[in-house]
Parts: C-alpha cells; structure tokens; sequence
C-alpha cells in the first residue's frame, strides 16, 4: 500500500466506534494467531492499540482500566446512549453501577485482587488476562448469587443497591455474559468474518459451538445469536437456526426450542429500523432511508415466508404492527411529495411573479430528495403494503413534472422579459426532478432545449 492508502486506512479506522474497533482487534489477533495475512493483520491490530491508548489517556482516567479489563467481553453487546437494548445487548451505561457494586459488595476481594495485579504493572499480557478472567468468574458467580439464589425479598433489596431500573435489567445478562465468555470466544473463532447466506452448511458448522451448556441457557442464548447476527449480511437469517432446530417451520414448535428467541430479536431490530426510518424521514434526512427501507421489506419478507406466523399469536400481531407502522409513515409522506412539486414548478401569469422572485436551491434539492424516495419505495412497496400509493404517486410525478418541463422551456422562447430569471430558476428545478424520474440523458435533452429557447430571440421582440 503507498502512503496515501495508509493514511487513509489509518483515518477510517480512527473514525470507526469503539464497538467496532474492538470487533476488528478480536478479529486480528485471532488472524495472528493463524498466520493469515499476518502483516496486514499486525499493522493494523498496531494502529488499532495505538488508537485506543490515544482514546484512553484523553478521555479516560487509569482508574477505569480494571472496568474495560472486567467488562472486554461484553464488547460485541453494548449499545450506546439512550437505547433501549433488546436481549442479546446491555447498556454500556450499566457497566460502570455494576463493578462500583462488584468492588462494594458483590465480590470485594476478587476486585481488590484484581486491581492489585493490573496496578502491579510488571504482569505479561497473558498473566493479566489470567487474572481478568479470574475475576470474571467471581463477578458472574456473585451476580448469579443475587439473580438466582437469593429469596424474593433478599433479592429485590440487593438489586436496589445496585443502580438504576436500567442497570437492573442489564444485570443478570451481564452475569451470563461473564459466564459463558470462553463458550461466547469459542463461537466468535468459528464464526466467519461475513455470510451473505445462512444455510444450512454454516449451521452445521457452528452447531458444535452452540451446543455447549453455558450457551443454552435462557439468558444465554441471546447473546449467541446476536454474535452471530452481527456477522449476517442479513440478520433476518438467524430464524433459519430455529427453524432447523424445530425440523418445521410452524412457529410452535420454533418458539418450542431454545433458537426460538430468533425471531423476537428480528422482530425487535426490525421495529427499530421502522422507527429511525420513519424518524429520518420526518427529519428530511434521505441518505440512509434506502438502506432503512431495502432491511425491513428483506426482513418482513424473510418471516413471511420462510416461517409459519399466525396473525393472532405475539409474533404475527407483532409483524403486523411494524407492517402498519411503516406504511402509515411511509403513505402520509409519499402523498405530499406531488404537492411539493406543484408548488415549485406551477406556471403563474407573468404578471403574478414580483420582481426579485427566486427559488430556494435547498427546497429544490429537498424534493429531488422526495422524489427519489417515492423511487426507492417502488422497490419495496409489495411487503410494506404501499404498493398502491407508492405507484399511483410514482405515475403522477412522471407525468406532471414532464408536462411542465416542456411547457416551462416553452415560456423562456415566449415570455415576458420580466420574469425570465424566475423561469430559468424553474427550469433548472424541473430539469433536476427530470433526472431524478426520466434519468440523466432525458435530463441532458430537456437542458439543451432550455439553452435553445434561452439563445432565441422572445417573438414580441421580432414582432416589433
């Protein structure tokens, strides 16, 4: 690679999330270990560290080291902010109330230990490791203490102490994350980097991984699936272990095995991609609403016909809400764009336009925006139930905006001298929703034609 590849490899992954920076050094260090690709691997394991040491020494103290060390498993699983986590993810907020109650209550030796051999400073990487996962087995058997063990009342009592209802809920995930971290490693190693399908070759292949004790627990479980998730081109797919699982794709006897829980975690990331979709687009924000909209209508679609649902079970009423939630958003929005582009492009009277009269280039890009997310809604109508509006919408556009273009490049050969820098500003607009509808070489035809009728001499002119 020359240096200019370098620095932009260097910038990208300076800019990635700590949540994937420390994905990609899992993934690198376990490459070293194979010797694949072994230089490309140490380079950039090299400059992910130095990475995280700048972060570190600027944003965090030393004190919160023994946390990052403690909690290094729950990485692939932590969620940013203020979302809401669905099973199989813990609030990285929850992490910092549950070691200040390890530390206190939960195990104080073990954390005392702990600290005293990270501050020691003369430990090997793998004598600290050893430490951090002995620890990691006292803080899972002390939260397993209070979750499972402890009486109704003596329960209730500790987690009060622990934090927050939210660090409460994560609490016993946390635990079992801590747990089955050698089972939760082992399955991270088998797993490849990306499968752009999930047959049954590839659950063959992991089911030695998934089938071990510790994975098979209720809280368990989740996280499994979620790593393997993260490593699907669509993470729809995941549905397919429990339908293997089941040998039948009727959700009863999915829902019967413990891979059951697949399908509530797409339901849940499926609800959350309907809801920052219909966000984004009341936001006026388009970039990502391709994306938004292409892994809902493959997810919707994945459910509907590769499992058994029955409209009146949770799943199915569940499936039904994220189907009517997006096509009421997607339809109230969809209606306004035709309006937007009557608005702009509808030829008034040249005595109506006032001197000075202009249009805003941000409003036209804004439509061009509307318009080409009625384009992409085309592409996923069927599924989304907006089949009927998303093509009666579609038609309209394609029919007006070319009706105006032709009259609009008409009015500059033929108008009064007045109001021909509003027209130009018009036709400039109609010729950017022509590209957008018709495409760029129709766009280009309707361009020249403007540039003619600009360069002809207006017909009051020569009748003087």
């Amino acid at each position: 690679m020359d240096q200019a590849s370098l620095e932009r490899l260097k910038n990208y992954l300076a800019q990635l999330p700590p949540k994937s920076q420390a994905l990609l050094m899992r993934e690198f260090e376990r490459a070293v270990e194979r010797d694949e690709d072994a230089a490309v691997a140490n380079f950039v394991l090299e400059e992910l560290r130095r990475i995280v040491r700048r972060s570190d020494d600027s944003a965090r103290p030393r004190s919160e080291d023994p946390v990052r060390h403690l909690f290094r498993p729950l990485e692939p699983f932590l969620v940013e902010g203020g979302s809401v986590p669905r099973p199989g993810q813990i609030r990285r907020t929850s992490l910092m109330p549950v070691w200040q109650w390890l530390a206190q209550d939960g195990a104080p030796d073990a954390a005392r230990a702990f600290e005293a051999a990270l501050a020691d400073g003369t430990g090997s990487a793998s004598e600290i490791e050893a430490a951090a996962l002995t620890f990691q087995a006292a803080a899972a058997v002390a939260i397993q203490r209070i979750t499972v063990d402890s009486s109704g009342t003596d329960r209730q009592r500790a987690l009060g102490r622990i934090g927050a209802p939210s660090v409460v809920e994560d609490f016993a995930g946390i635990g079992a994350v801590l747990n089955a971290r050698e089972a939760l490693d082992t399955l991270n190693g088998r797993l490849p980097s990306f499968m752009r399908v999930f047959g049954e070759s590839q659950i063959k292949a992991l089911m030695p991984a998934l089938n071990v004790p510790s994975l098979q627990t209720p809280l368990a479980v989740p996280f499994a699936l979620t790593l393997v998730m993260q490593r699907l081109s669509a993470s729809w797919q995941i549905i397919r272990l429990a339908i293997k699982i089941a040998s039948l794709d009727d959700e009863i006897r999915v829902a019967a095995t413990p891979y059951g829980v697949a399908v509530t975690l797409v339901l849940d990331d499926l609800s959350r991609t309907s809801a920052a979709l219909r966000a984004d687009i009341r936001s006026g924000r388009f970039e990502n609403v391709s994306e938004y909209l292409k892994t809902v209508h493959d997810g919707v679609r994945g459910l509907r016909t590769e499992l058994d649902i029955r409209a009146d079970s949770s799943w199915g009423r569940k499936l039904a809400s994220i189907r009517v939630d997006i096509s009421n958003g997607l339809q109230s929005e969809i209606d306004g764009v035709p309006g937007r582009v009557r608005r702009l492009l509808r030829q008034r009277p040249d005595k109506d336009i006032p001197p000075g009269a202009r249009i805003d280039p941000t409003e036209v890009e804004e439509t061009a925006a509307l318009i080409d997310f009625v384009a992409v809604c085309r592409t996923y109508a069927s599924e989304l139930a907006i089949n009927e509006v998303t093509m009666r919408t579609y038609s309209d556009l394609q029919q007006y905006v070319e009706r105006a273009t032709e009259t609009l490049v008409e009015s500059l050969r033929n108008g009064d001298e007045r109001a021909r820098a509003f027209r130009q500003q018009q036709v400039k607009a109609t010729i950017r929703f022509c590209e957008v509808l018709f495409g760029h070489d129709y766009s280009s035809l309707m361009s020249r034609a403007a540039e003619n009728a600009l360069a002809a001499e207006p017909k009051s002119s020569r009748a003087g």
